[in-house]
């Protein structure tokens, strides 16, 4: 707990502001990335129906998909922990409500990434199952109905139609979500009498529109990743990525706050308390990752399903295995003993350290979630091109690294845009003084 009882007094009137020359040339940085990557990648990707670009495309797609929805999950980890705080009513979160919300809004800013997705030169690689249907002559459904009896099946969901449609609603809808929380929230700031209509509001709001938030995880999830190969089914794929988002957000919420700590801001308000309930929800959901994590491969190696199998057997297949056994240690083992440790918990800068192994496992699993399926994809959609079906593409991790940097510095550069827009807590929230005060 903080040295002293905190009162109004220690609140500034018009709450801290993030200092623009502090972040000032760290965002040029990112810009000039995030611009001069996304113009190459979206040429590379644009033309890569072009037989010059077509083995560069072909790879580069699965890079891109992997960097697209990694950073996916976080921006929409932040629209789940805005939803959740408001939904409970929660006091503690208040001092760092704002935290969810800027990483929540960057989730529409992600569109400008996504979009190569809905190329269907893009999607030629990525999704074998929209060729099918792109062959397809005469009535579709009747096609199928004699082409391929799975798809054939599936076509209530997977139709191109539908698939555009959810595509665009992942963003228009949730993003109309956290736009209108983060809203909410900050008109606030700027109210002498805020009183408590706006946290009546919110809280009504944010119920039914979980929903959207359940919708957009478990469908992008579908569509973008299990999409990749439509013969393969989860039913626990849904929660799966829902886990590694809630974890992985509250990762970079941790490494904000602290960050925000060590630059001399939210003094008053955020303190070893708040991060050791922080450090508590990571540690619970290291633990539901690994439980939903055992109980998928559980599952699938008891019902023994071909249709299931092959995702684990694709996975073992060459230098992979060495991925999923380092995933299992080191995505639960490791982050399960320290966190059991409560000092680290509560020290924020062990606990940001802790935050950072836990992203970069998080980079290891959506890597291995994507990126095995590109050779034996390619392989099998085109081998003039790609040759045969093999585990890896050799020198595709080049492309990988260009994507993750490319997409990330965007990421970056929106966050950090978010957080300089507004005051970095709601200071004029009426529990602002019960969370600066919480002890546990």
């Amino acid at each position: 707990m903080s040295d002293h009882h905190v009162t109004s007094a220690d609140i500034p009137v018009n709450g801290e502001h993030l200092d623009p020359a502090k972040v000032s040339k760290l965002k040029t940085i990112c810009l000039a990335i995030m611009a001069l990557g996304t113009l190459a990648s979206y040429i590379v990707l644009f033309f890569g129906d072009k037989p010059a670009l077509q083995k560069i495309a072909g790879s580069y797609s699965y890079s891109w998909v992997f960097a697209v929805f990694f950073f996916f999950t976080l921006a929409i980890g932040g629209c789940f922990w805005t939803l959740l705080h408001n939904v409970t009513n929660s006091g503690w979160g208040t001092s760092v409500r704002r935290i969810f919300e800027n990483l929540g809004s960057t989730l529409p800013w992600l569109l400008i990434f996504a979009l190569p997705l809905a190329l269907p030169q893009v999607q030629h690689y990525l999704f074998e199952w929209m060729n099918t249907h792109r062959a397809a002559t005469g009535d579709v459904k009747e096609y199928l109905h004699h082409h391929d009896h799975l798809l054939y099946n599936k076509m209530f969901y997977m139709n191109i139609p539908f698939w555009y449609g959810r595509f665009f609603f992942y963003f228009v809808g949730l993003g109309a979500v956290i736009i209108g929380m983060r809203k909410l929230s900050t008109d606030q700031d700027k109210d002498d009498s805020p009183g408590t209509w706006r946290l009546f509001k919110a809280r009504f709001h944010s119920t039914y529109t979980f929903i959207i938030f359940a919708i957009t995880i478990t469908f992008a999830g579908f569509d973008w990743l299990m999409g990749q190969d439509y013969t393969w089914f989860s039913t626990m794929w849904g929660v799966y990525l829902f886990a590694g988002s809630a974890l992985n957000s509250m990762a970079v919420i941790i490494l904000t706050a602290v960050w925000l700590k060590n630059n001399g801001y939210l003094k008053h308000v955020v303190h070893e308390e708040h991060f050791h309930v922080k450090g508590k929800l990571l540690f619970a959901f290291t633990i539901f990752w690994a439980y939903v994590s055992f109980s998928q491969f559980f599952l699938i190696w008891y019902a023994n399903v071909t249709e299931e199998t092959k995702y684990f057997l694709i996975r073992n297949t060459g230098g992979w295995n060495t991925g999923m056994v380092c995933l299992v240690f080191g995505h639960f083992v490791i982050p399960f003993v320290a966190l059991l440790q409560s000092r680290w918990k509560r020290n924020w800068n062990a606990l940001a350290w802790i935050a950072i192994y836990t992203l970069v496992m998080h980079v290891l699993d959506h890597y291995l979630i994507t990126i095995p399926e590109r050779g034996i994809s390619l392989g099998n959609i085109d081998p003039a091109v790609f040759g045969k079906i093999q585990p890896t593409i050799p020198n595709a991790w080049v492309g990988d690294i260009i994507a993750f940097v490319t997409v990330g510095a965007g990421f970056l550069f929106f966050f950090l845009r978010a957080m300089g827009q507004h005051a970095l807590y709601p200071h004029r929230d009426p529990r602002i003084l019960e969370s600066a005060n919480i002890s546990n």
